[in-house]
């Protein structure tokens, strides 16, 4: 399998790192090896002073797919989850100001959190779903799936052109605004419609 990233989808992100707005998806991969173990504390990695949270909407794969037209993409998902982005920031910004990839702050063993899944079907529209991210009981993003530049049936539409898009395969839809520093000690618990998906510890 594999992960699937979508950057620079919220407008009001776009503006809190300085960026330029993008006239296409902007798309990166993770390994499988970037997901964090269920029930495993996230390890702030050495070669990073500046590792951010970015909590996103997910979604999973069930059939295999290539070149899928925007009006057939939704029968290519039925399960939501919730993750995290780690991004070592500090390390991303170097990679950047060179015109290197970004992989190394992207996609290092943990950078990727997923949670349980729920059915799509528990949900009366994808497209207006609200979901945060709370840092020591504190909300720091608040994202509604209404606000991205590109829909979840776009993104499918748009990934497949360039990747067959497999089963279990995972696509992390992009952050809102609020992303910030993890030190250690942070509890980050992610919540979809006010139902908790995940809950984890930073060392």
């Amino acid at each position: 399998m594999k992960i699937i990233c979508i950057g620079r989808n919220y407008t009001d992100h776009i503006k809190e790192l300085e960026n330029e707005k993008p006239t296409d998806p902007v798309v990166f991969l993770k390994p499988d090896t970037a997901i964090l173990l269920k029930k495993q504390p996230f390890f702030i990695p050495d070669f990073s002073q500046d590792v951010h949270y970015e909590v996103e909407i997910l979604v999973k794969i069930n059939k295999v797919g290539k070149h899928i037209q925007k009006k057939f993409a939704h029968k290519y998902y039925d399960q939501i989850g919730l993750g995290i982005d780690f991004t070592a920031r500090d390390l991303q910004a170097k990679l950047k100001e060179k015109g290197l990839p970004w992989e190394k702050a992207k996609s290092f063993d943990g950078a990727a959190v997923v949670s349980n899944w729920i059915e799509k079907a528990e949900f009366p529209d994808v497209d207006n779903l609200n979901f945060s991210l709370q840092k020591n009981e504190t909300i720091v993003q608040q994202g509604n799936t209404s606000l991205m530049l590109w829909k979840i049936d776009e993104i499918i539409e748009y990934v497949s052109k360039y990747f067959t898009l497999k089963i279990g395969d995972i696509i992390f839809t992009g952050t809102p605004a609020g992303v910030g520093k993890v030190v250690a000690n942070d509890k980050l618990v992610g919540s979809i419609e006010n139902k908790q998906m995940f809950s984890i510890t930073v060392k």
